[in-house]
């Protein structure tokens, strides 16, 4: 029984240390195979013949299983590195547990991807940027750009980056995906990148990242910038975090419609970003949000025609008639009304679509912010769309 024990511990400690014993399928397999591996060390004066059976039974189904899991990857993109380029990466054969890590360079990575894949909560996907030594962060500059001739993706004309479906590889939602530590820049036009079109424009309302119906997505520590929108978030995501972000630089001349960040979704929060003003002339809001469960806390927004804009999700019945589309939580935010720069409103809740029946109509939450103003003239804290609002302050 002794050698048997031991036969038991040396097992254990190989493979409960490999991702792969925390599926269930093989927890089973495992504890199967130990037992009988223990059964015919413990039989001295004989062989147990059903006990041979079982185990090789299971150590066949053990070794026909095992490629079904594939191990995740690390992808190095960078000078000196296994890849030169962003678009040498297999992106269409990305899977869960995958990192692409983009280390910084003098020259920009004039390239532009889709990401879609499908990660899950322990084993997301990750695309990381390395910075140098003094902490300047990679630049994926979309203005001339290149894509991947194998990866193959709707709507490249609305972003650097975009998370959503695609052809090639044949996703329609991505989950669990984060990018970080990457500025992003110069999607917008007139720019233009070359695609699986050949030469195209970017739209007026392109963003330095596009997310169409991401699920669970992660964007930290990147610098947004140079695009019609910095970030675009669509009705269809669910659950994105934007956190420790630089944002700004954003937008298109004389234009209303275009913002540091627009987004909707199920689950919407910002934190520790900083939103700074627009491109010059550019007449948009700085954090634009038409979704439901909405929190923007510890914040540093400065500019753009208002600070915040939150209103009504008028392309989604989903989120219009989601339980948390009438609580938005604003707390711990420094917001900046510099002299001259746009509306005088610093925040704005309710809607604009002008269908008041999709309005939010729910409470705004709007607890331990700093606004600070140098207008001239007169300055609204918050304008709420109608009396069917409220603000809890």
């Amino acid at each position: 029984m002794i050698e048997a024990q031991k036969c038991s511990f040396l097992y254990l400690s190989i493979f409960t240390k490999h991702p792969l014993f925390h599926s269930i399928t093989y927890k089973l397999m495992l504890a199967y195979y130990l037992r009988v591996k223990c059964v015919t060390v413990s039989s001295r004066k004989g062989v147990d013949k059903m006990a041979i059976i079982y185990r090789i039974f299971f150590l066949l189904l053990f070794s026909l299983c095992f490629p079904l899991l594939a191990v995740s990857g690390t992808y190095e993109v960078g000078v000196g590195k296994t890849f030169s380029n962003i678009g040498d990466v297999p992106w269409e054969n990305m899977k869960a547990g995958d990192h692409v890590l983009i280390y910084w360079r003098q020259q920009p990575y004039k390239e532009k991807w889709g990401i879609a894949v499908q990660g899950t909560e322990q084993q997301p996907f990750v695309v990381r940027g390395i910075p140098n030594q003094e902490g300047e962060l990679p630049i994926i500059d979309g203005r001339d750009a290149n894509t991947r001739s194998q990866i193959n993706f709707w709507n490249e004309n609305r972003g650097v980056i975009k998370i959503g479906g695609a052809n090639s590889p044949a996703v329609d939602i991505p989950t669990w995906v984060v990018v970080e530590n990457l500025d992003i820049r110069s999607g917008r036009t007139p720019y233009t990148f070359t695609g699986r079109n050949g030469l195209t424009g970017y739209g007026r309302n392109a963003a330095s990242i596009y997310v169409e119906n991401g699920q669970n997505v992660t964007i930290r520590n990147c610098i947004l910038r140079d695009s019609g929108n910095g970030l675009f978030v669509s009705w269809a995501s669910r659950n994105v975090l934007v956190e420790g972000c630089w944002i700004y630089d954003n937008g298109i001349e004389n234009s209303i419609y275009e913002h540091n960040t627009y987004t909707a979704a199920i689950g919407m929060v910002y934190q520790f970003n900083y939103l700074g003003p627009l491109r010059a002339n550019c007449l948009g809001n700085n954090l634009k949000d038409r979704s439901a469960g909405t929190v923007v806390r510890y914040n540093w927004i400065e500019s753009g025609n208002r600070q915040l804009d939150l209103v009504d999700a008028e392309d989604s019945p989903d989120l219009v008639n989601h339980p948390s589309y009438r609580k938005t939580l604003v707390y711990g935010n420094i917001l900046i009304e510099p002299n001259g720069a746009g509306n005088s409103q610093v925040l704005h809740y309710g809607g604009d679509s002008g269908n008041t029946t999709i309005y939010r109509k729910g409470i705004l939450y709007f607890y331990n912010n700093t606004v600070v103003s140098t207008r001239t003239g007169n300055t609204t804290l918050m304008r709420l769309s109608t009396n069917e609002k409220t603000c809890d302050c």
